[in-house]
């Protein structure tokens, strides 16, 4: 429904990476950290709130939803605070592609079906707009104010 080729061609790009290629690998991870920081955000504030609210049934799912949102969001947090070449940088990234990997399996096999079926194509529409318009808006990187907030509401919430 709304996960782009952009995630998974920049997961593939990272994967197949050398283990030298750290200033590459760092770059992908940048564009994967913006990419991803998009996505949660215009997810967060616009597609969960909205299918909550329309399709009460799905209540549980995105509630787990929005809880892999934040472990990603943890994560970006900290693979931006890294260098390509920290021990860490490699294993951390890809933790985070095996757990977006994850999620994007489950919204998409699991409740984007559910979605489909309960709300008509105009319901799905006006959302879609939303999020197009969300999206010029969101922050690019985990460490503006907007993004911040998503990640600190997750944790006290």
């Amino acid at each position: 429904m709304l996960h782009g080729p952009i995630e998974p061609a920049l997961f593939r790009d990272f994967k197949s990476q050398g283990p030298n290629a750290t200033k590459t690998k760092g770059k992908i991870v940048d564009k994967i950290i913006e990419a991803l920081t998009v996505h949660t955000y215009i997810e967060n504030e616009c597609m969960y709130p909205e299918i909550r609210k329309r399709v009460p049934d799905l209540e549980d799912d995105i509630l787990e939803s929005y809880e892999e949102h934040h472990v990603a969001d943890v994560l970006v947090v900290e693979l931006a605070a890294l260098k390509p070449d920290s021990e860490r940088f490699d294993a951390k990234t890809t933790v985070l592609i095996e757990n977006v990997e994850h999620h994007i399996e489950e919204e998409e096999d699991e409740w984007f079906p559910k979605v489909r079926e309960a709300l008509g194509r105009k319901d799905l529409q006006e959302i879609g707009e939303e999020m197009l318009r969300l999206k010029e808006k969101a922050p690019r990187r985990p460490s503006q104010p907007s993004a911040l907030k998503k990640t600190v509401d997750a944790i006290i919430k």
